[in-house]
């Protein structure tokens, strides 16, 4: 190989490397005591007042559904509101919500995100009104007991809180694979990172906040997209740090299509790449002060998603094997390796059990779509892509 190749191959290996290194890691870790849960048997020292954000844009097809199960918990019904922040409902979708005991925060916004909705509902809640600040996504259903786990992680002086989300729906081949890569992450950005004693990562729903640090982390949130990387970053730059619920669960809606997976993860890959480049001096300063978890924050936005990483891996080794260069081989063919082990030690095992041929079929399609919403990262970075809820579709697994 001539020193070109050296200088393509080289770099960019050593990048890789610390990727399938760090996931590596992470995934073992993940084995180990990985969540900060309290058991449920433990009397509370008291009932918190609970808000219950629920950002909700165009999402008239599942809000009716998810308020009235988010309406039946197994925590004083005193002690908790939901909030649905309504942006573009139906009006007739807004009169049906008026039946329900629920509190409805309209909003109109020339541009629509998630965060804006946030930050109006937050002003509009005085500092003490609730001790504790919840956001859901408009399809997520809280398991019966998620409210009493999170308050009874309050209890024990958390300031932060991150559920575990799981996939509500596997009725399509994307949404196994979706569900699966879903647990991964949790395996390994939240568990193995607990485990590690670093900050579990935020996710966006399904996670809890003292309401006057949350805010202010909020107020310093900018972006279009990605708001939750932004959000725990400021938070573990105040001081705090994330636990982890795993056995508090949050049923989220998994993608069923391959369209709207790639708008999905184009808006993902957009928020991933706007944060390393607003929040890169920011990590290097807090890892100098000796703030671990802030700058453990940067190194995680620098690790690709799973899926382009496997991708890349891929196309390296095959490459390697074309220009018949032993060492890059045994090099590329060692990352490969090991990131194959480190995502198949991070599935868990009901979601191999509901694995089919047809979904691994559809896996190369997958990855063709995640290599494809790469290169139209720029477009998220200038307007909100809404992830539309309850579609149907006629890819159904037998």
């Amino acid at each position: 190989m001539d020193i070109l190749g050296y200088l393509f191959f080289l770099p960019l290996g050593l990048f890789l490397f610390f990727n399938v290194i760090y996931l590596f890691i992470f995934a073992l870790a993940g084995h180990f005591t990985g969540s900060d849960d309290i058991s449920p048997a433990n009397p509370p020292t008291r009932y918190r007042r609970i808000a219950i954000l629920i950002p909700a844009y165009k999402e008239d097809k599942v809000i009716i559904d998810s308020v009235q199960a988010n309406l039946s918990l197994d925590y004083p019904r005193q002690s908790f509101d939901l909030f649905v922040i309504a942006d573009s409902f139906q009006p007739v979708t807004l009169q049906k919500l008026a039946d329900y005991p629920i509190k409805i925060v309209e909003v109109s916004f020339e541009q629509s995100t998630v965060q804006k909705s946030i930050s109006y509902a937050l002003a509009q809640i005085p500092d003490h009104a609730y001790d504790i600040i919840l956001i859901s996504d408009a399809d997520n259903h809280m398991a019966p007991d998620f409210l009493s786990r999170i308050n009874l992680a309050f209890d024990k002086g958390w300031r932060a809180v991150q559920g575990h989300r799981v996939a509500k729906n596997t009725n399509t081949s994307v949404a196994v694979l979706d569900a699966m890569n879903e647990e991964v992450n949790n395996h390994i950005f939240r568990a193995g990172q607990r485990a590690m004693g670093l900050s579990a990562s935020l996710i966006g729903s399904g996670m809890a906040f003292e309401p006057i640090p949350m805010k202010s982390a909020m107020s310093r949130i900018h972006t279009v997209g990605g708001y939750d990387k932004e959000l725990e970053m400021n938070l573990m730059v105040d001081g705090l740090v994330i636990a982890y619920l795993k056995d508090a669960f949050i049923y989220d809606e998994k993608v069923q299509n391959l369209d709207v997976f790639e708008r999905q993860r184009t808006r993902w890959i957009a928020a991933q790449i706007q944060f390393v480049s607003v929040f890169f001096r920011t990590g290097i300063r807090q890892f100098l002060r000796g703030n671990f978890h802030a700058a453990n924050g940067l190194l995680k936005a620098l690790v690709l998603p799973r899926t382009l990483l496997l991708a890349v891996l891929t196309v390296g080794f095959l490459l390697t094997l074309f220009l018949a260069n032993v060492q890059f081989q045994q090099a590329y063919g060692f990352m490969l390796g090991i990131l194959v082990i480190s995502l198949l030690m991070s599935v868990p095992g009901y979601l191999w059990r509901k694995l089919s041929l047809r979904d691994l079929a559809t896996f190369p399609l997958v990855v063709f779509r995640m290599v494809r919403s790469l290169l139209k990262f720029n477009t998220a970075r200038k307007k909100f892509l809404h992830t539309p809820h309850g579609e149907s579709t006629p890819q159904q697994n037998n």
